[in-house]
């Protein structure tokens, strides 16, 4: 038996990074930065107004007060977006709304609500001070300061950022193409009826969204027990980049992916000391051909290799700056079972607060069986393999799922 470390560490080693290409911001979402973007211009772009009011000459209202207020002429309006420039004179202001370029000759501006609101001759009941609400051109972002840098998973969020930089186009890592196969005659589509001994293919849902979500195009097929029919599905398929399998890796009499690949040379199968997820197979569909990934066909096995082995496969494959999440402790909520000698990594629930808590998303505790209590899991813990017995108060190490921090920042600690 091998380790997880072992195992990804393989794989690491032999997926390669794919080649780059100039994306539209628009197309560009969930897509990895394949270098630094930096501010083709400053943000913001113009010195602007942050609130709807008077843009003024500061030196104009000394000694403006509810009591005596200042009265200055109204020259006009600046709504966002204009282009003007008016200069002010002594005693002279504009109306501006938020978001306007601020007149060069103004340095400060006063809310509408200490004013009479006057379009002609306005009166200002106090003076503030010196350059209150106003936002200062590049006070964010100079030219040329970064904004994202090389190995950025991008969000709607950086994405937004980095349209503000007056960025149309980024540099990414292609999209990895990726085939799902779910495999063994048992699997029926969602939804459908079952004859005995029949289940729901949930492997080749879960599996297809799950490459989505970590940025691959996918394709779904389904491959039955029979002979030739996974050598056919298999060849549909030899363009994609990787081949994801499920079911058929373990020592079953008509597991259907060892026995194809057991002869050669090009797929390993190993037996991992992680609990769910025990057998894996890992190797290539000859000296070109898409990287195989075999996963065990329970749901939760397949679920916990996916989060171990592939996302961090397609995370390398796209560049990212961390393929592997960082561990948050966490507070167990409650009592768990452990494997003897395997690592456990076990769908759970996260609740944040003083102190993160956990504890198992099914009721059972871990079993690979457990599919639909993965409906409540909101990330997994990871246990050693020398644990014995988690205990009400232990602190385990906990990912939490689809949370930005885990990839782009180093997670948050409490003070």
């Amino acid at each position: 038996m091998i380790t997880v470390s072992e195992h990804l560490d393989r794989i690491l080693a032999t997926v390669p990074v794919l080649e780059v290409e100039a994306v539209p911001v628009a197309e560009a979402s969930n897509r990895v930065l394949a270098g630094p973007v930096t501010a083709a211009i400053p943000v913001p772009p113009w010195t602007n107004s942050a609130m709807d009011g008077y843009a003024v000459r500061f030196e104009d209202l000394t000694g403006a007060s509810k009591d005596s207020p200042m009265t200055l002429r109204v020259l006009g309006d600046l709504p966002a977006g204009s282009g003007e420039d008016p200069p002010l004179g002594p005693g002279e202001t504009v109306r501006i709304m938020t978001g306007a370029p601020m007149p060069s000759s103004a340095d400060t501006v006063i809310p509408q609500e200490l004013t009479d609101g006057g379009t002609e001759l306005v009166r200002i009941h106090d003076a503030l001070s010196r350059g209150r609400h106003v936002r200062e051109a590049g006070e964010d972002r100079g030219e040329g300061e970064l904004v994202c840098p090389a190995g950025f998973e991008l969000t709607p969020e950086s994405l937004a950022g980095i349209v503000s930089a007056g960025v149309g186009e980024v540099v990414a890592s292609r999209r990895p193409r990726i085939a799902v196969i779910s495999t063994g005659d048992e699997l029926v589509a969602p939804g459908q009826p079952l004859s005995r001994g029949q289940i729901p293919d949930s492997n080749g849902l879960l599996v297809s969204m799950l490459a989505g979500e970590a940025g691959a195009e996918v394709e779904v097929d389904h491959a039955g027990d029979g002979a030739g029919e996974l050598p056919a599905v298999l060849e549909r398929h030899r363009g994609v980049d990787v081949l994801i399998l499920t079911g058929g890796v373990s020592v079953g009499a008509f597991d259907p992916v060892k026995a194809l690949f057991e002869s050669g040379d090009s797929v390993r199968f190993d037996r991992v000391a992680m609990q769910p997820g025990k057998p894996q197979a890992f190797g290539r569909l000859g000296d070109e051909g898409p990287f195989v990934f075999g996963l065990p066909g329970n749901p939760v096995s397949a679920w916990v290799s996916f989060q171990m082995f592939v996302r961090p496969a397609l995370r390398k494959m796209q560049g990212a700056a961390r393929v592997i999440p960082e561990p948050v402790p966490a507070q167990a909520a409650e009592d768990w079972s452990t494997p003897e000698g395997r690592m456990q990594v076990i769908p759970v629930r996260i609740a944040e607060g003083g102190v993160r808590r956990v504890l198992p998303a099914a009721a059972g505790g871990s079993g690979s069986h457990l599919a639909a209590s993965l409906a409540t899991a909101d990330g997994y813990a990871l246990v050693d393999a020398e644990t014995e017995m988690v205990r009400v108060g232990d602190m385990v190490s906990t990912v939490r799922l689809r949370d930005p921090e885990q990839f782009n920042h180093p997670p948050r600690r409490e003070s």
